[in-house]
């Protein structure tokens, strides 16, 4: 077991934990984003103060990496570094739409041995990035961006009871009608779930180079022209 600081910043909600011995010992979580680069910092720099006060020495942190806000996760990733460099600590890399699933797995939401986890970021209009797990997260479908229409998951929700959730699939419920299709509301990535995730990539040692880590953007960023002032 370790001590892991936490960072989440991979859609508005911007959160950071810190875990010892696999229990979470600190959390702060910012709603009223995106606010990343105002708060980052400070809940950061709180969770290290706690680290210290308590004598616990930094073994790792552990960064959601994506898909989700390219500037987000660029901001997550940039203060993930950072501190891994200040602290000789080690870098880990928390897929999101993993995370996403941990407190529907932890609060026991999903009972049937079969059924199907599909974790959603919106990616705007009807876009969604989004993969399928089963409730040992094993891929069931690899993460990819989907144009949701009323067929694109029809060939596992004819097999599988499919539970959609994340900030995408509330937008998908009037395309998504089958009766294998089940919707969870208010589930959000957050650094405080990021724990089970981040000690099993500690004890596997995945560990990131913290010099040429990148986040996974999924997609390419493309910049909009600014609008004229007047």
């Amino acid at each position: 077991m370790s001590c892991i600081l936490n960072i989440e910043t991979s859609t508005e909600v911007c959160s950071v934990a810190l875990s010892n011995d696999g229990e979470c010992i600190f959390n702060v979580e910012d709603h009223e984003g995106p606010n990343h680069a105002v708060k980052l910092g400070t809940f950061v720099d709180e969770a290290l103060s706690f680290a210290d006060s308590h004598a616990l020495p930094l073994d790792a942190v552990a960064v959601s990496c994506g898909p989700g806000s390219y500037t987000g996760l660029r901001i997550g990733v940039s203060m993930a570094k950072g501190v891994c460099y200040a602290r000789n600590a080690k870098l880990l890399a928390v897929p999101t739409l993993q995370l996403l699933c941990v407190p529907l797995l932890l609060g026991e939401k999903i009972t049937t041995d079969d059924a199907l986890l599909c974790p959603m970021l919106d990616a705007r209009r009807m876009e969604v990035y989004a993969a399928l797990y089963n409730r040992a997260l094993k891929e069931a479908r690899p993460v990819e961006a989907d144009i949701v229409e009323a067929d694109t998951y029809k060939a596992f929700l004819d097999q599988h009871p499919v539970y959609f959730f994340g900030n995408g699939a509330n937008k998908c419920k009037a395309q998504i009608v089958h009766p294998n299709a089940h919707f969870i509301d208010n589930v959000e990535p957050l650094a405080k779930n990021m724990t089970p995730l981040a000690e099993k990539a500690m004890a596997e040692q995945r560990f990131e180079d913290v010099a040429y880590f990148v986040p996974f953007y999924l997609k390419d960023f493309v910049a909009k022209a600014a609008k004229p002032l007047l």
